[in-house]
C-alpha cells in the first residue's frame, strides 16, 4: 500500500488514545483502565501484526491493547462473537469508536451500509449461506470497525466464519502488510464468495418448483411463496452491498490506496453485481411461474368443472331415462289398479269386452308415452 496519510492518522490515534473520547455509558462508570479491564469471553480471536507478520496473541482486550502500544506501526486485528456492552464499551474508549456505531453493534438487525467517522470506518455486512437439509437460506450479521490501526469484527449470528480469512491473510504477509484495508477488503471477499452457494441453492430449487408446478403438485404455489420470500430477503442483503463497495471504492482512490488493493476490490464488486443481477432474474423468474401455476391452476379447475357439468348433464340423461320408463311402467299399473278394485257397480265391469279394452288402453298409453319420450330424447 503507498504510504497514504497514515502518519497524520496514527499521530493523531497516539493523542487520541492519550485523551480518548467517552461515549454515554450505559456500561456503568469507571475509567479507561477499568473498562479495559472488561471480561472479553466473547473474543474469539486477537492479534497484533508489525509488518504483515503475527507478533502476539493476546488473550484478552487489555492485554490487546498493551501489545498494540508497545510495537510500532502495529495493527490489532480484534474478532468478538455477540459481544457485551462492557466489552464494546471498552473498545470504544480505547479506539475512539462513535456512540451511534457502537449502538448499532450492540442491537445488530442492521442493513448493509458503510458510515464514517472521522478516520474510522464503520461497515455492517449481512453473510448468508444455503441450508441444504431445510433448503432455507439463513443469513449471519457482522459489523467491521476499521481504523488507522485496528480492525474489529462484531459477529451475530454462526456465520461467517473468519478463521479462513485470518489464515488467508497471515499466509500472504505482503497483503497483510497493506495494513485494515487489506483486511477488510478479504472479509468482503469472503462474505461475497459465499453468496454463490446461496445462488446454487436457489437455482436449483426453481428448477425443483418448475418441475412439481408442470407435474400438477399442489403444494408447489406454498413453495414458490416462500421461496420468493427468501429471495427478497436474500436481495435485502446484497443490493445495498454494492454501494458498499463502490463507496469504499472511492475512498480507496480518493486515499490513493495500494493500485493492487483497488484491483482486488474492484474484482468483488464485480462478483457483487452478478449475484445482484442473479437475484434479480430470478424474483422475476419466480413471479412469471407463480403466473404460470396460477393459469394452470385456473386450467384445472375449469377441466374439473366441465368433468362435473358432463357428469351432471349424464346424470340428467340418466334420470330422464328412468323417469320416462317409471312414466311408461306406472301407466298400466294405474289402470291396472282401477279395475281392480273391489265395486258391484263399475262400468264395463260385467261388458264382454271389458278385459280386452282394458288391455288396449294400456297398450295404448305406454304407446303414446314411448312416442313421446323418444322424440324428446328422454329414452
Amino acid at each position: 500500500m503507498s504510504e497514504r496519510p497514515f502518519k497524520t492518522l496514527r499521530a493523531l490515534t497516539k493523542q487520541r488514545r492519550a485523551d480518548p473520547p467517552r461515549i454515554p455509558s450505559q456500561h456503568g462508570g469507571g475509567g479507561r483502565s477499568s473498562m479495559a479491564a472488561a471480561a472479553s469471553g466473547s473474543m474469539i480471536d486477537s492479534a497484533v501484526y508489525v509488518g504483515g507478520d503475527r507478533v502476539d496473541s493476546p488473550s484478552t482486550l487489555a492485554a490487546t491493547y498493551r501489545s498494540l502500544h508497545a510495537h510500532d506501526d502495529a495493527m490489532a486485528w480484534i474478532g468478538l462473537y455477540q459481544p457485551n456492552q462492557h466489552e464494546l464499551a471498552s473498545l470504544a474508549e480505547e479506539f475512539g469508536l462513535h456512540e451511534l456505531a457502537v449502538e448499532d453493534a450492540i442491537l445488530a438487525h442492521q442493513r448493509p451500509k458503510i458510515e464514517r467517522y472521522d478516520e474510522t470506518l464503520f461497515v455492517v455486512l449481512r453473510a448468508a449461506w444455503y441450508v441444504d437439509e431445510t433448503e432455507d437460506i439463513d443469513f449471519g450479521e457482522l459489523h467491521l470497525f476499521v481504523g488507522p490501526d485496528f480492525v474489529l469484527t462484531v459477529r451475530h449470528g454462526n456465520q461467517p466464519d473468519l478463521s479462513p480469512v485470518r489464515r488467508r491473510m497471515e499466509s500472504n504477509p505482503d497483503l497483510l502488510r497493506l495494513g485494515p484495508e487489506a483486511v477488510l477488503y478479504a472479509i468482503l471477499d469472503r462474505v461475497v464468495d459465499g453468496y454463490a452457494p446461496v445462488v446454487a441453492g436457489l437455482a436449483n430449487d426453481i428448477d425443483e418448483i418448475e418441475t412439481e408446478m408442470f407435474r400438477g403438485d399442489t403444494q408447489v404455489s406454498r413453495r414458490i411463496y416462500e421461496l420468493s420470500r427468501e429471495v427478497v430477503e436474500f436481495q435485502r442483503a446484497t443490493r445495498p452491498l454494492l454501494g458498499v463497495v463502490r463507496s469504499l471504492a472511492a475512498g480507496f482512490a480518493k486515499y490513493r490506496t495500494d493500485a493492487e488493493l483497488q484491483r482486488y476490490l474492484r474484482d468483488v464488486e464485480d462478483h457483487i453485481i452478478g449475484t445482484v443481477e442473479q437475484i434479480d432474474e430470478f424474483r422475476n423468474l419466480l413471479r412469471d411461474i407463480l403466473t404460470v401455476n396460477a393459469t394452470l391452476v385456473a386450467q384445472q379447475q375449469n377441466e374439473e368443472m366441465k368433468a362435473l357439468s358432463e357428469l351432471s348433464v349424464q346424470q340428467n340423461d340418466e334420470v330422464k331415462k328412468i323417469s320416462g320408463w317409471a312414466a311408461i311402467l306406472f301407466a298400466p299399473t294405474l289402470v291396472g289398479t282401477v279395475y281392480g278394485m273391489n265395486f258391484d257397480f263399475m262400468p264395463e265391469l260385467q261388458w264382454r269386452y271389458g278385459y280386452f279394452m282394458a288391455l288396449g288402453l294400456m297398450l295404448t298409453v305406454n304407446v303414446v308415452l314411448y312416442v313421446l319420450f323418444r322424440r324428446r330424447n328422454w329414452i
